[in-house]
């Protein structure tokens, strides 16, 4: 057995609250299959014979003891500051895990259906029913498991066929400053129909300081010929815990993009899983900063089970001090899927020999006639590089820093929202450390 039980007496209590009979059967047999996974495979605490979480210790987690999220008032001019905003974009905004209808801005068109799960569940349950775990099961993974059992609200995004929503979506979950740690479960559901397009963000970012632990799943399914551009951004309190498992499935020729950005958390790890289909397009980027004993995972899977598909995987890294970064990106090219042109690169920029990257690429390839490649870096800025930018009369720590972001533009630029390109550029200046190259 690779994963090794934890205690969950907590969770066994919390969850008899869940389930009273107030929700649909269908949900709440979804709820009760999740904590019956959950019961039977725990936190993937083992370390041996666990290779996806080889790098990763996450007995933090399993061990600590997280109250129910409570409940919090934060003020629109307070999450402005703190989150990416644009009144033109709709938002919905959770806070610790609940829907929050006097800071959202809700979509007024009615070729989409935007809105919360535990309110679309009354009023229209059927599509909801059809898609909830269709592409992230709980069998096989103790967080998506245990999201699932407590799964109340989150957001839930439906664009009906040949519809090109030009107005962003912006999920947003804020959790809040408070002395005992709990967790919270945000749900994220995304339907793009045939021939759609839609423009998907989705933030986490912590107001204030405290322990907590966000226990996330993303579900997003395109039908054939859908376009999503997607952006995730991890902004979380210094305390906190943050597991995202993802999953995204993609119809035949359709088009997939998206950029990942994060920058703050004790322990993050995104597992993200995309299907690709016939003719698809799949382009994922990342950016990550740590700092401290900071420690954050990437479990990056590009599933190629059709031909004639294009997948780029580009994710970049910046460690101070003594934190610690892993990236495990994974494509797979099934038996038929010829024609699949796949690349992948993590390169990251080391400024302390303290810092530790474990970044493992791989490849499984059992089609013909494929192109397919991928690579790794780590290290610090080059001498002559330096050399050119002081022989400028550019000072010492100012050129590096310039230094570092550059090395992080080239991942920020890829963001086509100006509101957003303009949060991610202010937080990561902020972000960077104070630091001087030295040979």
């Amino acid at each position: 057995m690779t994963q090794a039980l934890a205690k969950n007496e907590r969770y066994q209590a919390q969850f008899k609250g869940i389930v009273d009979g107030s929700s649909p059967e269908w949900l709440d047999g979804l709820r009760r299959q999740g904590m019956k996974d959950f019961s039977s495979l725990g936190f993937p605490t083992a370390r041996r014979g666990n290779e996806n979480w080889k790098y990763t210790n996450i007995n933090a987690i399993a061990n600590a003891e997280f109250d129910i999220a409570p409940a919090s008032d934060v003020t629109l001019e307070g999450l402005k500051q703190s989150a990416p905003w644009d009144d033109d974009w709709t938002t919905l905004v959770f806070v610790n895990g609940r829907y929050s209808a006097d800071l959202s801005n809700p979509s007024t068109d009615a070729s989409v259906t935007v809105g919360s799960i535990s309110e679309l569940t009354r009023s229209n349950g059927n599509i909801l029913e059809s898609h909830l775990t269709s592409i992230a099961p709980t069998a096989n993974d103790g967080f998506a498991a245990l999201n699932t059992a407590f799964v109340q609200d989150g957001a839930f995004v439906h664009v009906a066929e040949g519809v090109d929503l030009e107005t962003p979506l912006h999920l947003l979950f804020v959790s809040t400053a408070n002395e005992t740690p709990f967790i919270t479960h945000p749900r994220v559901l995304v339907v793009a129909g045939k021939e759609s397009n839609a423009t998907i963000i989705e933030s986490y970012v912590g107001v204030g300081e405290g322990k907590y632990f966000s226990n996330v799943v993303s579900e997003i399914i395109l039908e054939a010929g859908a376009q999503v551009d997607h952006y995730r951004l991890l902004d979380e309190s210094d305390e906190a815990y943050h597991v995202g498992v993802a999953r995204v499935s993609q119809g035949d020729d359709s088009s997939f993009s998206s950029a990942a950005f994060y920058n703050n958390v004790r322990l993050g790890r995104h597992d993200l899983l995309v299907t690709i289909g016939d003719g698809c397009e799949t382009k994922l980027a990342g950016l990550y900063i740590t700092t401290g004993r900071q420690h954050v995972d990437n479990f990056i899977n590009l599933d190629h089970t059709k031909p004639n598909s294009t997948s780029r995987l580009f994710y970049k890294g910046i460690l101070a001090d003594r934190s610690r970064a892993v990236f495990g990106g994974t494509v797979y090219v099934r038996d038929g899927a010829i024609k699949t042109d796949s690349l992948q690169s993590d390169k990251n920029l080391l400024l302390s020999p303290d810092a530790e990257i474990d970044s493992k690429p791989a490849l499984f390839i059992w089609a013909d006639d494929v192109k397919c490649g991928h690579g790794a870096t780590a290290g610090n800025i080059d001498r002559d590089t330096l050399f050119y930018m002081r022989s400028r009369g550019i000072e010492l720590e100012e050129a590096s820093r310039l230094l570092i972001y550059g090395f992080a533009a080239e991942i920020v630029e890829t963001v086509k929202l100006k509101s957003l390109s303009d949060h991610l550029e202010r937080i990561f200046l902020d972000s960077l450390p104070r630091y001087s190259f030295e040979f």
